[in-house]
C-alpha cells in the first residue's frame, strides 16, 4: 500500500495496533517514524496486555522508509526483522 494512512505496512502492526496508534494521535507514516520506542510502548502498554506482546523498536525505521518511499529497502529490512524485532 502505498497509503500514508496505512499504518499496517509496517512489520509487526495488524489492524488493532493501528486503531490504537490512531487513537494516540499517530495517524500517518510521518508521525510513526518521529515516534520514540518509549512513547509507542507507553501507548501500547495503556492499550492493555494483548498489545504488551508488540515490539515497537523497529517501527519508526520502517514508517521512516515507506514516508521516504523506499520501498526495496524496507522490503530487505523487513525480511531482516523476524515479527518486527532486529
Amino acid at each position: 500500500s502505498t497509503n500514508p494512512n496505512d499504518l499496517k505496512v509496517v512489520e509487526g502492526i495488524g489492524p488493532k495496533i493501528e486503531e490504537l496508534l490512531k487513537k494516540n494521535s499517530i495517524n500517518n507514516w510521518s508521525e510513526l517514524a518521529k515516534a520514540d520506542e518509549t512513547k509507542l510502548k507507553n501507548i501500547l502498554e495503556k492499550g492493555g496486555e494483548n498489545f504488551k506482546i508488540a515490539n515497537p523498536a523497529s517501527w519508526p525505521h520502517q514508517a521512516s522508509l515507506a514516508r521516504d518511499a523506499k520501498w526495496s529497502e524496507l522490503k530487505k529490512y523487513q525480511d531482516f526483522l523476524t515479527g518486527g524485532k532486529e
